[in-house]
């Protein structure tokens, strides 16, 4: 027997911890828990008579191949509703420039592979989303991150960053998350946005654009993608990831990613390698939902949705935090998440296992930085709990916190 395996293992992933979010989830068993922990989507939102009569419809006829292999790039059906889906927000694409990923994740993997060798180099915001850090950190690379600003990256830090390293030490990509942040909630100006651009023309680094939340906007003005921005110059400086976890269901595990045709050619050559095909029958459910369901009139509900839960959550927050403990929060304008900061005396992966003893949990803030951590944050997600549970979590969230203040 081989008692010893971790010798075995290969050196990238020696010392790997996985999806710390996903190892949280264990302790939240306890159903009088109130979660504000995962980014989940409220299955109020999940379309559940359509996708049974889209099933049942696809079952019955197609039910030969449904289940059979299918093409690496993606289904066309799905591949034609993408490109008009992208049409929406003024994005050009062709059959080229595009594939389909089994989620958002898949994505940010194949990327990873595809840019990064041990030791290479990224620019990312500090804080981001830690899924794309968990997806990086296989490939052992160096995380330069760049504190977050209120308007979105520095983009100026950012630039001292790159301009102080050796030209062969450049960083292979910059990643950002411009719309709604996870997990601060925070949207990249139109001014940065134009500036990232600038920064990476300049530079000739490419900017990767993850966009999960983007059409959940319930405030404000929508601002124009980092993509159709570089559309309107030269073209071919971002590369696009997209899912539609948020927009239709997370357990169908579909997404896209678009880029330059040499780019999205290499990541299918990766895909080929790892999962081979994204399940045809998902793929089949996402047309459909892209194609004849009312997609509009889903997404209103949506934000009206998902925006009154957040004026409950910020609302209730407002009436149980006093300005003078110290404790500050983001207001966003969209998106899934917030972004809590404690005072600095407060160790939030300390403050989650006391939070547990309350009923109430959420993320510690450590987990969404990919070095040099911060420890005085949280992160809140509102779309999954009920209004009333998400105000009975605040509450028992302030009382938790006073006990560590006073």
């Amino acid at each position: 027997m081989i008692e010893n395996w971790p010798p075995r293992y290969a050196q990238n992933i020696q010392g790997y911890g996985g999806y710390s979010i996903g190892k949280l989830f264990k302790m939240l068993r306890d159903p009088e828990i109130i979660s504000l922990a995962g980014g989940l989507p409220s299955p109020d939102m999940f379309l559940k008579t359509q996708i049974r009569e889209v099933s049942k419809q696809r079952l019955e006829q197609d039910l030969e191949t449904i289940f059979q292999y299918t093409a690496i790039q993606g289904e066309i059906e799905l591949l034609e509703a993408c490109i008009a889906f992208l049409r929406r927000d003024r994005i050009r694409v062709n059959m080229e420039e595009i594939f389909i990923t089994s989620g958002g994740q898949h994505g940010l993997d194949i990327l990873g592979r595809c840019f990064l060798d041990p030791g290479d180099a990224l620019v990312l915001d500090r804080p981001t989303f830690a899924g794309a850090i968990t997806a990086f950190q296989m490939q052992r690379p160096e995380f330069l991150g760049v504190d977050i600003e209120n308007d979105g990256s520095d983009i100026d830090a950012m630039k001292k960053v790159i301009l102080g390293r050796p030209k062969s030490r450049a960083p292979k990509f910059i990643y950002v998350v411009p719309d709604f942040q996870n997990p601060t909630g925070i949207a990249m100006s139109l001014e940065k946005r134009r500036a990232l651009l600038d920064l990476s023309y300049e530079t000739k680094i490419p900017v990767v654009e993850d966009s999960p939340y983007r059409d959940f906007r319930y405030y404000g003005t929508s601002i124009p993608s980092i993509y159709s921005l570089d559309q309107e110059r030269e073209g071919g400086h971002v590369i696009g990831l997209y899912t539609f976890s948020k927009l239709f269901c997370p357990g169908i595990r579909v997404g896209f990613s678009i880029g330059p045709s040499d780019v999205i050619r290499t990541m299918m050559n990766i895909k080929e390698g790892n999962v081979l095909n994204t399940p045809k029958y998902n793929q089949d459910l996402c047309a459909a939902f892209l194609t004849r369901m009312d997609l509009d009139a889903h997404l209103r509900k949506c934000i009206a949705y998902y925006r009154e839960k957040m004026d409950v959550f910020l609302g209730t927050m407002t009436s149980h935090f006093p300005s003078d403990w110290g404790v500050t929060w983001t207001r966003p304008e969209g998106g899934l998440f917030l972004w809590v900061t404690v005072p600095k005396h407060i160790d939030t992966k300390e403050l989650f296992y006391e939070a547990v003893k309350y009923k109430v949990a959420f993320v510690p803030g450590e987990v969404f930085y990919g070095e040099n951590p911060s420890n005085h944050h949280m992160r809140i997600n509102f779309s999954y709990a009920t209004k009333e549970q998400l105000a009975e979590a605040v509450k028992r969230l302030a009382n938790c916190i006073e006990s560590q203040i006073k």
